[in-house]
Order: C-alpha cells, then sequence, then structure tokens
C-alpha cells in the first residue's frame, strides 16, 4: 500500500481523535513490521509547495526513538521537535504554537522513552558543561516520583518512574506557559496527549 500525503483539505478535515489513532496505528504497524509502502520522491515533489501536517511530536535525541519511524509517518505527516529529556523551553513552546495555530496541527503528543538517558543522568544529578542546565529542566520529575528503592540511575523502576512524571509535567507546563495551546485544547481544536517508548517492543503506550 502507497500512502498519501496529507493536503490542506484532509488536515481541516482531521480531528485531534483521529490523528492519535492514525499515529498509534502507525505504531503498532512498527512493531509488526508492516509498515506503509511509500515513495518518498513522490511525496518530496508534492510537499515542495507547502506542508499540513497531522501533528507535532516533542521527543528525546536518542537515537533509538525515530519518531516519523516509529509512528510510520511519511514526508509531511507530521511535525518533530527534539531534545534530550523531550522537556519544554520557549522555543519549541513557539515551534508547537506554530504548529497547531498558523500550520493546523491537531494533536501535541510529548514522548518520552524507556531507559532515558537524560533520565538517568538527571537522577544522578550530574553535573558537567551545559547538561548541567539541560537536565535542571527534569529535576521536577525526579524530586516528585516516590520510590522505597535507591533514588539513582541504578534503581529501574525509579528510573521508568521519572519517565512518566517527566512526560506528564511537561504536558502541564505546555498548557501553563502556552494560553494559545491551552485555549486550543479548551475548544477542542487540538489534543495534548504523553506516551511512553519501548526501546526493548519499539511499542508507544499512552499515558
Amino acid at each position: 500500500m502507497i500512502t498519501e500525503i496529507i493536503d490542506k483539505n484532509k488536515q481541516t478535515d482531521l480531528t485531534p481523535e483521529a490523528v492519535l489513532n492514525d499515529l498509534m496505528e502507525g505504531n503498532k504497524r512498527f512493531t509488526e513490521n508492516k509498515m506503509h509502502q511509500r515513495n518518498y520522491a513522490s511525496q518530496i515533489e508534492k510537499t515542495s509547495g507547502g506542508q499540513w501536517p497531522q501533528a507535532v511530536v516533542l521527543g528525546c535525541i536518542d537515537s533509538r526513538v525515530p519518531v516519523e519511524t516509529v509512528f510510520d509517518q511519511g514526508v509531511g505527516d507530521i511535525f518533530t521537535a527534539r531534545v534530550a529529556g523531550n522537556f519544554e523551553n520557549t522555543d519549541i513552546l513557539g515551534s508547537m504554537e506554530y504548529s497547531c495555530k498558523v500550520a493546523g496541527s491537531k494533536l501535541v503528543m510529548v514522548l518520552g522513552h524507556e531507559a532515558c538517558g537524560a533520565v538517568k543522568a538527571a537522577c544522578d544529578h550530574v553535573e558537567l558543561g551545559n547538561i548541567t542546565y539541560l537536565l535542571s529542566n527534569i529535576q521536577p520529575a525526579v524530586e516528585t516520583t516516590k520510590t522505597d528503592g535507591e533514588r539513582s540511575s541504578k534503581n529501574d523502576s525509579f528510573v521508568a518512574g521519572v519517565v512518566e512524571n517527566n512526560v506528564k509535567l511537561t504536558m502541564e507546563r505546555i498548557r501553563g506557559k502556552s494560553p494559545i495551546l491551552k485555549e486550543m485544547e479548551d475548544k477542542g481544536e487540538i489534543k495534548i496527549v504523553g506516551g511512553v517508548y519501548s526501546i526493548s517492543t519499539g511499542k508507544v503506550t499512552l499515558l
């Protein structure tokens, strides 16, 4: 099957729920190794005059989590923003606002992943150059995650809890720091969701 690109009319007709369903179905195809066949040369040509992505995904820079591939998406299908630890900042918030308010995307997804190196470093309070400031964005998730065991990267369940809380807190901050996205979500124009990717199975689990 060769998929078609999203044009303006198709994007306008999409609902946030339909977009989320499309991404999750794409992830299912990915895990089953049944991904769509795509004519990338044709997609490049057809998107050269404009773009109408259906979603914006904030993910980690981890090389094992290639966002478009994980959701079986093609050229022009989704916006992606990536930073170690998948947290928001002013530039990413502005990019998300552009994606949704200007370019018409219907879904914002924050995608964390299993055994995240940035999260582990935050758990261990690593300090090194600019990494120190980067990890400070993840510290709220470290501080709010409860465990009966060791509060370090040696505790896999603690790391998993921090990964989930980091996604949830990022979603909360997106709503708190972006009145534009909050208003769009309240009106049902977009949906803001979070998920965690398993590096061992390839599956995305929604939170």
